[in-house]
């Protein structure tokens, strides 16, 4: 529970431990609010199995806002620790130090005991910054069976195979990871040279399919809750309707949804088909019109935009996040009232942010500024998930590829995220203009810190224009 964060949890259960030293609660509360005073200040006995916990506590939560000091202070008072137990230490701050993008996180690595799956990732992401394939090749060997099987590190398994010569391990590696709708499944078919964009117009259903998926119970029931905006109630009835649909009843079901104008269970129900497939479904292109003339008048790439609105909203014009993010690009009301200000609206209220054409407006704004102030798309799209400012400091001191940059994001929303975008703006992009770019190659690189210094003066105060998902290795995607 100590090293989940969870800490009210473990005081909680802590009266549960046999023989539990008197002060053992108030010690964790108290290394909770500043752990490097415990740990610069109270004498570690080895011997002590109370006291070897708290400070290996102490020492992750150090660890967690500053690995480099968390480190120091390892090094210099840590030494009564067991072998095993300092080689947890050692893998707690390399984990924390490649999260916080630390030069020494593989060093601190090599000082780790046995790592576990969370802390081998980490590793692999440090290797990969620092551009060391064989290291990158260790950490995935040291993974377990179902890690390995991620697409990710399938990709970068491949990745390394061939910058080490080894061509041959790293085309099977590529093969079947090639056949997956997925951005390290772009990614393999291109490398491998069989990308082949989908045929847009797949398996459609017939008008006595439709009218037979439209009468079954849970699907009415789905979507009779939508229309009340009962969207959570909805959301799991039409989960439950459609658990045991086939493809074609899944397609069929999915146009349901779309012409009942709930797009978000269209897409996300035709994207469960295995074998018949209509990705115009999966990737529909409402509010053209108004999308179009936003893009252009700010000089933005139509696909982008879409596939930006794709992972932000599913294209529900009533969306509202938790936070209270709104409409089509989830904008938060200070960001909304920002921009509206910027271009001159006239007569704006935050009940306009809702509208299609003014959240289109707005957004679009908004995303111009975040890409003059970074330079890059994959930054602006880390940044308008996470802010400008931790998309800047994401980056490395040199050039960095896009994808990289994008595996090696903090936060597993921002990380996920950037990589669905991108993917989505590739499938976009071949829908609307039959382009045959590359996914790589609107991955780009990303420049280092020293080459985008002059862009600093146009990034926004407004640092926080979707949510902020917590800097912890536990968080999870929230869209």
């Amino acid at each position: 529970l100590l090293e989940a964060n969870l800490l009210a949890e473990a005081r909680r259960s802590a009266p549960l431990i046999d023989k539990l030293p008197a002060a053992f609660e108030r010690t964790t509360a108290t290394i909770g609010i500043d752990p490097r005073r415990y740990l610069e200040r109270e004498k570690l006995n080895g011997k002590s199995q109370a006291s070897i916990e708290l400070y290996l506590f102490a020492i992750t939560r150090a660890a967690r806002s500053d690995a480099a000091k968390a480190a120091t202070l390892l090094e210099s008072r840590g030494s009564a620790l067991p072998a095993a137990d300092l080689g947890y230490a050692w893998a707690q701050i390399a984990l924390y130090g490649a999260m916080q993008h630390e030069p020494a996180a593989l060093s601190w690595f090599e000082r780790a005991g046995p790592l576990t799956d969370m802390q081998a990732a980490w590793k692999a992401r440090s290797a990969l910054r620092a551009g060391n394939w064989a290291t990158v090749r260790s950490a995935i060997d040291a993974m377990s069976a179902g890690e390995k099987r991620e697409p990710a590190w399938r990709y970068w398994l491949a990745r390394s195979e061939a910058a080490q010569g080894n061509a041959a391990a790293a085309q099977k590696l590529r093969e079947p990871l090639a056949r997956e709708n997925n951005f390290y499944g772009l990614l393999a078919a291109e490398e491998s040279g069989t990308v082949t964009p989908p045929a847009w117009r797949g398996w459609r259903p017939s008008a006595q399919e439709l009218d037979a998926m439209r009468q079954r119970p849970g699907i009415v029931r789905a979507l009779a809750l939508y229309r009340l905006e009962l969207k959570n109630e909805g959301l799991r009835e039409w989960q439950h309707a459609i658990r045991h649909l086939d493809d074609q009843q899944l397609l069929a079901a999915a146009e349901v949804a779309r012409v009942a104008n709930v797009p978000d269970r269209a897409i996300n129900t035709a994207e469960r088909t295995l074998m018949v497939h209509d990705f115009s479904q999966r990737f529909p292109m409402p509010h053209r019109a108004d999308l179009q003339a936003q893009a252009k008048a700010q000089g933005l790439d139509e696909a982008w935009v879409y596939g930006l609105i794709r992972q932000e909203s599913r294209f529900m014009a009533d969306a509202k996040s938790r936070v209270g993010a709104t409409g089509l690009m989830q904008l938060m009301p200070a960001t909304a009232k920002w921009a509206a200000k910027q271009v001159g609206m006239p007569g704006y209220t935050p009940q306009r942010t809702g509208d299609v054409a003014v959240n289109l407006a707005l957004g679009s704004f908004y995303l111009r500024h975040v890409l003059d102030g970074l330079g890059h798309p994959v930054l602006a799209t880390a940044a308008y998930n996470a802010g400008p400012g931790r998309a800047r400091r994401w980056q490395s001191g040199q050039a960095l590829e896009g994808a990289i940059y994008a595996e090696s994001i903090p936060f597993n929303e921002t990380r996920d995220y950037v990589k669905k975008v991108m993917a989505n703006a590739w499938f976009y992009a071949h829908q609307a203009g039959g382009t045959q770019v590359s996914l790589k190659q609107m991955m780009g690189t990303v420049p280092g810190r020293q080459d985008a210094q002059g862009n600093s003066s146009l990034i926004s105060a407004l640092d926080n224009p979707i949510s902020i998902p917590a800097l912890t290795p536990t968080s999870t995607a929230a869209r």
